[in-house]
Order: structure tokens, then C-alpha cells, then sequence
């Protein structure tokens, strides 16, 4: 599958969440999970210790996120993004989109290996979607 058949494949089914959510509006974490919120999409924020961001509350881990969340958007170190690679499959979420700067050889090589669909090098959320400040 090309990229733009995988990033279609991506956003034809919610809910998302996003992983590496941030209370600060100049990081795209908190800008990616604008965006969904821009274009009316169900989205949950992952983030280790707040409690909500932009008016959505924030679970600790992938692991806690509820049944159904079909895509993740990650924006976070490459080594955190290769361990959550691996929870992501072991919660049955397939569709990954590796913001740029977040993925690896590594991570894009374990999510191969584990049969998840992944975007990633290129193309930003922000950009396909068209995210205003």
C-alpha cells in the first residue's frame, strides 16, 4: 500500500489518540490533538500524568485506552516511540502514524515485523488535515 492509500486507510475510521499529547500549544503534540478537534474527530490523548488536555481527558498508558481506537498519532522520542510500537499491537491498534522526528529504523522495522500499518518519513497530520492555529 502507498502512502496515500495508507494515510486514507489511517482517517477513514476513528476514534484516534494521540500519544505524546502536551499541555504546551507550541509543541505538535498539542497541535496534532488540535487538529482532530478542528475537524470534529474522536481522539484520546495518552500522556503519563495529566489528567486532560484541550478539554480531553488523558489515560496513563495505551494500554488503558478504551476499546476501538483504531489509529495512533505519535509524537514522541524515537525510543519511546519503538515501546509504544510494541503496545500499540499487543492493544490491537494497527494503524500507526509516525509523526516526523518520532520514528526510527527501529520502530519502523518492529511494526513491520508485527503487520502494523505505519506512516511515517514524510507526511504530518497537520498538513494533510490542515490544521489553523
Amino acid at each position: 500500500m502507498d502512502t496515500q492509500a495508507r494515510i486514507k486507510d489511517f482517517l477513514s475510521v476513528a476514534p484516534f489518540a494521540v500519544v505524546g499529547a502536551s499541555t504546551n500549544r507550541e509543541k505538535y503534540g498539542n497541535k496534532v490533538l488540535r487538529c482532530y478537534l478542528q475537524h470534529g474527530l474522536s481522539v484520546h490523548c495518552v500522556h503519563p500524568s495529566e489528567r486532560e488536555i484541550e478539554g480531553v481527558t488523558c489515560v496513563r498508558s495505551i494500554a488503558e485506552l478504551p476499546e476501538g481506537v483504531h489509529g495512533l498519532s505519535i509524537i514522541t522520542p524515537p525510543p519511546v516511540t519503538e515501546r509504544v510500537v510494541r503496545e500499540a499491537a499487543d492493544k490491537k491498534i494497527t494503524r500507526l502514524w509516525m509523526q516526523p522526528g518520532a520514528e526510527s529504523r527501529t520502530a519502523l522495522e518492529l511494526a513491520a515485523q508485527l503487520g502494523l500499518s505505519v506512516i511515517a518519513g514524510g507526511p504530518c497530520l497537520l498538513v494533510v488535515l490542515g490544521y489553523r492555529e
